[in-house]
């Protein structure tokens, strides 16, 4: 019988001295927002998409992407965890929500065999926790918004000024029309599409910069939910469509909040522990 495997596995892996450059297009081409750094099937860090951006901004060198190596990125201080711990995701979701991090790397003797990402844990949590919690819960009601009009340039100077992943896009009347993320950036970049390599700029070059709006990168279709909804169905949709937070509005399309994977990572660190507390108390709510 196959084993269920909980994490993911095999993991997307480089070395530390491989490139920005060499990162970046294992992100692309796999769909992946972190890389984990080995030497022999050991890890010794972990990069992500944020790393890389944070990186650029702060260093005042001309190299290009593919003359930075690895090792002057990476985060060596790793979360890692064995698979034969007890209530292992639960482990892994308690971690991730105590000290902010995307991810838990999953080593047997030192090696590397797998890694959990919200991805994991949201997965898991629309499987395992239907009616446990409304979207309403955990969603976070403090968002930074910006309108289709607004610059490309002035979407990618709020994610990174205040360390976000993605902003609601919304019309004149508060109503979200789109989501704009680093995701949607990398996904359209020239540095990819047009082999424009010779530039620092991946997200967004300066040549185009001015023009762009915001316009210019989202579509039509906007998937939203609403507070009263399962969140288990919120993390569903997100499994589904491979996205990391979807926009809350209410009954009549207004914005009220946005549920993230990172919610539902906190879910997953509550819910045994609410568990305990309702069948030892049954006025607890």
């Amino acid at each position: 019988m196959m084993k269920h495997v909980l994490y993911t596995t095999p993991v997307i892996t480089l070395n530390p001295e491989s490139s920005i450059n060499d990162a970046l297009f294992l992100m692309k081409k796999n769909d992946i927002k972190r890389l984990v750094i080995v030497n022999d099937d050991i890890p010794v860090g972990i990069v992500t998409e944020r790393d890389i951006g944070r990186f650029l901004q702060n260093d005042k060198t001309a190299r290009m992407l593919d003359q930075i190596h690895l090792n002057e990125i990476m985060s060596r201080n790793l979360f890692t965890m064995s698979e034969d711990q007890d209530e292992f995701l639960v482990q892994c979701a308690i971690r991730m929500d105590t000290f902010q991090i995307g991810s838990i790397v999953i080593v047997d003797d030192e090696k590397l065999v797998g890694i959990v990402t919200k991805s994991d844990l949201t997965k898991s949590f629309s499987n395992s926790f239907a009616g446990a919690y409304k979207v309403q819960d955990y969603m976070n009601t403090k968002m930074i918004t910006c309108r289709k009009s607004d610059s490309l340039l002035f979407a990618l100077t709020m994610l990174n000024r205040n360390k976000i992943a993605r902003l609601v896009v919304t019309d004149n009347d508060g109503r979200p029309v789109g989501i704009i993320s680093y995701d949607t950036f990398l996904r359209n970049s020239e540095y990819f599409k047009l082999g424009k390599q010779n530039t620092r700029d991946y997200l967004l070059p300066k040549t185009s910069a001015k023009e762009l709006l915001v316009s210019d990168l989202i579509g039509n279709e906007l998937l939203t939910i609403e507070s009263s909804d399962d969140l288990a169905k919120a993390a569903r949709l997100m499994v589904d469509y491979k996205i990391s937070g979807i926009p809350v509005v209410d009954e009549n399309g207004s914005l009220e909040g946005v549920i993230s994977a990172t919610d539902v990572v906190r879910a997953y660190h509550e819910v045994k522990v609410h568990a305990i507390l309702q069948k030892n108390d049954p006025h607890f709510t």
